[in-house]
């Protein structure tokens, strides 16, 4: 600030130089003479000042006499970008983490491309414990500056705290030392399967730097395994620098773990007239049978598999399976009120298949199959929905093919895109020889919002399937809550049985269907899970041989609670169709 002695100066000098140049001189001219004087003075005198400040403030932030530059700054209007910058780092580095933010966003707004400014404020909110916020900025940093080491580092570090593995390596592999490089790799706790087949699950090894593609190919190849319904791959900082693998993993083992487990498991289904006796990873080696046994006089169904993986790898897996079903039909037009039927018949089916998948890399999953059936309609009444078509019987012969692909996967954001095409082409030996061709395909979306954790996960499903030639009625498609159907063909107020008959959910050739849940975490421990959450279903089946199908788009919403005790999971779905008001309550099992 200017001195009043050095403006006193100023002032008795001048008065002494006019008064011996013009003794005359009244004192309202001396007072004008001054005042021309003193602006002169001032407009020089300012930029000198104000540069001397600006160096000595840099040496006070460079001596880091940080009380001295927030005191030197915070008399300074309208700072420059430098400015707020060494102001909101004197003002972090005592702690005034508010004001620190706002100078440092003040900086960046005039100076957006200049990365220092949302990587500080990273720092910032990164002390604030905001580290969502903290992310942010440093993506933003990146943008400007992909290679910058610091803010790779950072972010990295940002997501391992959070316990986003995957994210953490995939910056971590950008910086000019990748990380994190394993010095070791444990079970915790142990596991029965075989060490060999484990290991080849692993992409990655020991004494290497464990890079993003190996990472997401390891955890594609342990759930190929089928045997690790929840698993976590931790990573344990040694003092060197370098980090031990530890793989945390709920393992299926026999009919369960223990006795009561293995009860659970095998009796879940008796609420529904059956059981499901399941026996995993036989000898260690990730060899699992599977079977269903079910009494219900309208639904009756008998059916077993055997998967595992070939030649002891875990990028190749067969399954082999049988399946009989003895079914009542009643074909409605819905599940409640007023719906006369609109034909009947029994359905008996036998089917034997087959089917080898692998995987490729990280992001391609093929398989191909081949079933082989009979199928048998009997008691038929087939009013004006049956045609002679639908009701051909005799051997049938189907190949199977399905390739899946990641689209995206984006572990920062924690989104998951994948999409889906399948073929079925089939061939019947009957009276009136037919074939025919499936078509169907998907696009998923998996969405955790939340930085840690899975409360709110959210999915999303699209998915069609058109038909050319000419099915038998077991081959069409249903959009509704039944038992056997595919839970990616779920219309959720859509009941699929009437009185214990299938029938009464929207049959045809052709589909379309869209579908959004989002669950909320409720109540969690060791041995209990409880999830709800809100749903929407839309979609239109069409079969335009026949009098089936929806005729209409349909719309579904509701909620869904999904309990998950010891492994066994059960889904209370409460939905309402928005076009005819019907409300649908319903139970089933779930993965």
């Amino acid at each position: 600030m200017v001195s009043i002695n050095f403006l006193s100066e100023c002032l008795r000098v001048k008065q002494l130089v006019l008064q011996i140049q013009y003794p005359s001189l009244r004192r309202g001219n001396l007072i004008r003479h001054f005042g021309a004087y003193f602006l002169l003075i001032i407009s020089a005198w300012v930029p000198v000042a104000h540069a001397q400040d600006g160096v000595n403030t840099q040496e006070l932030f460079a001596q880091q006499r940080w009380s001295d530059v927030v005191n030197r700054l915070s008399a300074v209007s309208g700072r420059s970008s430098a400015e707020e910058y060494e102001y909101g780092i004197a003002l972090a580095q005592l702690g005034q983490w508010d004001q620190a933010h706002a100078a440092l966003d003040r900086g960046y707004r005039m100076q957006p491309k200049d990365k220092r400014f949302p990587i500080e404020l990273a720092g910032v909110a990164f002390k604030q414990k905001n580290n969502r916020q903290a992310a942010a900025y440093l993506r933003r940093a990146l943008r400007l500056d992909g290679r910058d080491d610091y803010a790779n580092e950072f972010l990295a570090t940002v997501y391992f705290l959070q316990g986003n593995l995957e994210a953490a390596v995939k910056y971590w592999n950008r910086i000019s030392h990748p990380k994190p490089e394993i010095a070791g790799m444990r079970n915790a706790p142990a596991l029965r399967t075989r060490p060999a087949l484990l290991d080849h699950a692993f992409a990655f090894s020991s004494a290497s730097v464990l890079r993003l593609d190996e990472l997401r190919k390891t955890d594609v190849q342990l759930n190929q395994l089928e045997i690790f319904p929840t698993w976590r791959l931790d990573l344990a900082a040694q003092s060197d620098g370098r980090f031990d693998s530890v793989f945390r993993a709920q393992e299926l083992n026999g009919f369960g773990n223990s006795r009561v487990e293995s009860v659970v498991r095998t009796l879940r289904g008796l609420p529904f007239q059956e059981i499901r006796p399941e026996y995993y990873n036989i000898g260690g080696s990730a060899t699992n049978l599977v079977s269903l046994g079910r009494w219900d006089s309208e639904k009756r169904r008998y059916a077993a598999a055997i998967s595992g993986s070939l030649w002891q790898s875990p990028q190749w897996r067969y399954r082999i399976g049988g399946d009989i079903r003895n079914e009542n039909w009643d074909i409605r037009n819905g599940f409640t009120g007023p719906a006369p039927v609109l034909g009947s018949l029994n359905t008996l089916r036998e089917a034997g298949s087959a089917e080898v998948s692998r995987t490729v890399g990280w992001r391609w999953q093929w398989s191909v199959g081949a079933e082989f059936s009979h199928r048998d309609f009997r008691n038929v009444v087939a009013g004006t929905v049956l045609t002679p078509e639908l009701l051909q019987i005799g051997f049938q012969l189907k190949q199977t093919a399905t390739l899946n692909y990641q689209v995206l996967r984006s572990p920062e954001r924690r989104l998951d895109i994948t999409s889906t095409a399948g073929s079925e082409s089939g061939r019947l030996w009957s009276d009136l020889p037919m074939s025919f061709e499936k078509l169907q395909g998907s696009l998923q979306a998996h969405w955790l919002p939340k930085l840690r954790g899975d409360d709110y996960e959210t999915y999303w499903r699209a998915c069609a399937g058109k038909t050319f030639g000419q099915v038998p009625f077991d081959e069409l498609f249903m959009l509704g809550l039944e038992h056997d159907n595919d839970p990616a063909l779920w219309m959720r107020a859509h009941i699929g049985t009437r009185n214990g008959r299938k029938g009464s959910a929207p049959l045809g050739r052709d589909y379309f269907l869209s579908s959004w849940e989002s669950d909320k975490n409720l109540y969690r421990n060791g041995l209990l899970t409880l999830k709800l959450g809100p749903f929407v279903d839309t979609g239109k089946i069409t079969d335009p041989g026949t009098a089936l199908g929806s005729q209409k788009w349909l719309a579904d919403t509701g909620a869904e609670a999904k309990l998950r005790v010891l492994g066994v999971g059960v889904a209370f779905v409460y939905g309402k169709d928005l076009r005819t008001g019907n409300n649908a309550f319903y139970v089933t099992l779930v993965r």
